[in-house]
């Protein structure tokens, strides 16, 4: 199976689990009178659009380079990424607005049963999280990176809301408002981790050089290449789940333009069999000097 089928598939396990666990949140909480729950639900139901979004992303990501596009269409990943991190941002403003509304709106303290059912989901949610975001590196996908936190911001948001409303039961009378408080709490760690989120697909865009464990894993396998007598520069950009590398080889400068020429072939062949991640390959020959 490719990255991007892997990707695929995992974005329709987000859709479908986040599906199902707005739907138990929205009743759960409105039966068990957890405004927590209500504002969790409300993150997962934008969490279904995100994951929409990723998942159009990647279908438009797996169009083949044509002529306006040489180095294919992987550049819509990053940017699917900046959407999904609006949704966060969307989700935790809603969640805050929310919590500090029914902060100053009398009500009743939530029913006991609703902690078992936020115990169930954190465990979904956590293992969600764990399951997408090993997919997220095997793919060196930006977005289904984003998608998995996603999980996680619902799995805190499902941890605070279970503190707020076991505050609420054991100490009764004047503590109703404990999970709001949470749910206000929840909202700022989703903030903050929309920031983590947007810093590296920001970075992906930009061409942001951050790819050093790559570049010296490319230079030391180019010196297995035969005529290959070392490596001066290595540009690394990121587009999609593929990394195109711009690489300086150094041969010997008694050699003829042709064995130059082939020798960066072979170079480009064999880097791009040994690691499969990488895209285009563009070999710079340089003459060896003294």
């Amino acid at each position: 199976m490719s990255n991007e089928q892997s990707a695929i598939r995992t974005t329709y396990f987000s859709i479908i689990g986040n599906t199902l666990l707005a739907i138990i949140k929205g009743l759960a909480g409105i039966f068990g009178n957890s405004y927590a729950l209500i504002a969790d639900a409300i993150e997962s139901t934008t969490d279904i659009f995100a994951s929409v979004l990723v998942l159009l992303g990647f279908k438009y990501a797996k169009r083949p380079a044509d002529e306006n596009h040489p180095y294919g269409h992987g550049k819509i990943e990053p940017l699917v990424t900046f959407a999904v991190v609006a949704f966060l941002v969307v989700s935790a403003t809603v969640i805050a607005v929310e919590s500090i509304e029914n902060i100053h709106t009398p009500h009743k303290v939530p029913k006991a049963w609703t902690l078992i059912v936020l115990g169930v989901i954190i465990i979904w949610k956590e293992v969600s999280y764990q399951i997408v975001i090993r997919k997220s590196r095997t793919t060196n996908s930006s977005s289904l990176k984003a998608d998995a936190w996603h999980h996680r911001s619902d799995a805190f948001t499902s941890i605070m809301a279970f503190i707020g409303i076991s505050i609420a039961i054991t100490f009764g009378k004047g503590y109703e408002t404990a999970d709001d408080w949470a749910a206000l709490l929840a909202s700022g760690f989703i903030l903050y981790n929309s920031y983590l989120i947007l810093r590296p697909a920001l970075g992906e865009v930009m061409d942001e050089q951050i790819y050093d464990e790559l570049i010296e894993h490319i230079r030391s396998r180019s010196l297995d290449v035969e005529g290959v007598l070392d490596t001066e520069k290595c540009f690394v950009r990121k587009s999609g789940m593929k990394f195109h590398i711009d690489l300086h080889a150094i041969v010997d400068g008694d050699i003829s333009v042709k064995s130059g020429h082939d020798i960066a072939h072979d170079l480009k062949d064999y880097l791009r069999k040994e690691i499969p991640s990488l895209g285009h390959v563009l070999i710079h020959v340089e003459p060896f000097e003294e």
